[in-house]
């Protein structure tokens, strides 16, 4: 799959078969669009391209509301993409100017004349253009005029999917992310790079790996403790997580911790992923530290017993 930051970069295609989107999770109801895209675009001997957003457009219409968090960052997203078979996917930056074209304008300077599309598939309810005003009554209004035909996927096919990002992003703050990945198709993911921490783990005899966020906009699950898989320099690793603020130290800062089992490299300023896979337990602050020693045994039993019972 072929990645452009702006439409500068991309070259107009002669038979493009496009969809529009923010895809944020791209979860099961996002992939029946997409898997549609690339399947039209093999039988009509077309390229498929995705025209995706970022930041969020939500972030600029209203800026006043900026405690909305992704799913994705527009890395993982690329990566889901590039996976179900996309041959270009075009990164649109999102600014007031943009979110400023009148639906005429964005089909006939973006759709017609940057992508050169031939085919346009999109959501029962997708609208673009100034205040939202463009829908599928103005495509179907500018189809023959430019010469690219239209497909709806209906709302029936799109709402048996029982699915929304919305929804994702609620079960993924109460932490709830074995069901956010029944929504998603695939286990919500963490990844940043191991900075150095207070090595408060390693005197309890569970040493963590303390894992920096780059992208603010990353929704981060709810505090707790989670078992997870970690995927660390080609190898995949069975561990549990942490989420919280260390009360029981009185700690004063959100962090995200990963005890990694059967493991003792030395992995700082590394980057790793952690795969969200089940909750185990809220956090909660303990006496000391050997009663949290105790419960960190308890966490492990659960955690590697989840393991044995996962098909």
């Amino acid at each position: 799959m072929k990645i452009y930051n702006h439409f500068s970069e991309f070259k107009r295609l002669s038979n493009a078969v496009a969809t529009i989107g923010t895809f944020d999770g791209v979860h099961y109801g996002h992939q029946k669009i997409i898997n549609r895209l690339c399947e039209l675009a093999k039988s009509t001997g077309g390229e498929s391209v995705i025209l995706t957003f970022f930041p969020h457009p939500r972030l600029i219409i209203d800026p006043e509301n900026q405690d909305m968090k992704m799913i994705n960052t527009i890395n993982e997203k690329a990566k889901i993409l590039a996976g179900l078979g996309v041959d270009h996917l075009i990164i649109t930056p999102f600014t007031r100017d943009f979110s400023n074209l009148t639906p005429q304008d964005y089909i006939k300077e973006i759709l017609v004349e940057t992508i050169g599309i031939k085919q346009l598939i999109v959501g029962y309810d997708h609208r673009f253009g100034k205040d939202r005003k463009g829908g599928l009554t103005e495509l179907e209004a500018f189809s023959g005029r430019y010469g690219f035909e239209i497909e709806q996927i209906p709302e029936q096919d799109i709402n048996d999917v029982a699915v929304s990002s919305t929804k994702i992003r609620q079960a993924l703050l109460n932490g709830k992310v074995a069901l956010a990945a029944e929504y998603l198709g695939y286990h919500f993911s963490l990844s940043g790079r191991v900075i150095k921490g207070d090595k408060i783990g390693r005197t309890i005899g569970f040493p963590t790996a303390n894992i920096f966020i780059e992208e603010t906009y990353k929704l981060i699950p709810s505090d707790g403790i989670y078992a997870v898989t970690v995927a660390l320099n080609g190898g995949l690793y069975k561990g549990m997580a942490y989420i919280g603020q260390r009360p029981t130290i009185n700690g004063m800062t959100r962090n995200i911790e990963v005890n990694i089992f059967d493991f003792s490299q030395e992995i700082y300023g590394q980057d790793i992923t952690m795969n969200f896979l089940q909750f185990l337990r809220e956090d909660v602050k303990f006496t000391g530290l050997e009663a949290l020693k105790e419960q960190l045994h308890k966490d492990k039993e659960a955690t590697l017993s989840y393991f044995e019972k996962a098909p």
